[in-house]
């Protein structure tokens, strides 16, 4: 089936190249990864949300949840039925994804991007505090994760309130557009490397698709097969509504917004 892209949908799909075309560039400079480096820890904030929201709908619920300074992340919940497991492994990397396709739906569909970078600081704090700080200490777990947690999520959020608030209208839409460049590229690089690290020639190493394979004796390679097909069922269905034409006019205040001659 032939898709094209139409014509009110240029300027936004020229705002993601150009942000895909930096996120892509930022991994062959020399020490680029320092300006890459909180993107990636927003990333790793969403993954391990992820978790923890899964953990929470299937009535479960949730311990900790901690954010290391090499970009790794780990949360707690407790364990319910297999159903429940399934849904809160398969949560971290599909949920990145999940993420970074709604906010390209999300600019799509023209919703401020000042509102999305808001409704995303609120997220990254409510996650810091919650499971960050108060569970952590209350169910008696290790305190070792908590100060990195709270440093990175609260610098987070602050960031992005600030870009929210002080940034103009083109900047906000295009930082939109960059997390979630962000979050499709970080999620698709580390379904390669479960699928990598899933092998069975591959060292041993704790990931989400090991736990799946402890849990159900299904080998760790079909879990990471099956998250990267569904990850990728994710971006195409939000690239399909990306490229396709609608009724209203597109968002305004895009960095390259085509502008009509009368």
């Amino acid at each position: 089936m032939r898709v094209s892209l139409s014509r009110d949908a240029r300027p936004q799909a020229m705002t993601l190249l150009v942000a895909a075309t930096i996120s892509v560039l930022l991994w062959f400079i020399p020490y680029a990864e320092i300006l890459s480096y909180p993107f990636r820890i927003f990333v790793t904030f969403i993954h391990e949300g992820g978790h923890a929201i899964a953990a929470l709908l299937t009535g479960n619920s949730v311990s900790s949840l901690s954010v290391a300074t090499n970009s790794s992340g780990e949360t707690y919940t407790t364990q319910g039925g297999l159903f429940s497991q399934v849904l809160i492994s398969s949560a971290g990397y599909i949920g990145s994804m999940a993420f970074g396709a709604l906010l390209l739906i999300l600019i799509r569909k023209s919703v401020a991007a000042r509102l999305v970078l808001v409704g995303s600081a609120v997220l990254i704090f409510g996650l810091t505090m919650i499971y960050g700080l108060f569970k952590p200490l209350f169910s008696g777990f290790a305190w070792s994760g908590i100060p990195f947690t709270l440093v990175a999520g609260t610098i987070i959020s602050v960031g992005l309130f600030l870009v929210a608030r002080f940034a103009s209208a083109k900047v906000a839409s295009f930082f939109v557009s960059f997390l979630a460049v962000q979050c499709v590229l970080n999620a698709l690089l580390d379904l390669k490397t479960v699928f990598f690290l899933s092998s069975p020639f591959a060292l041993p190493a704790q990931t989400d698709a090991v736990n799946m394979a402890n849990a159900t004796g299904i080998p760790a390679m079909f879990w990471a097969v099956m998250w990267i097909g569904l990850a990728l069922g994710i971006l195409w269905f939000a690239m399909r509504l990306y490229v396709a034409g609608r009724d209203k006019g597109f968002q305004p205040d895009l960095p390259f917004e085509e502008t009509s001659t009368l």
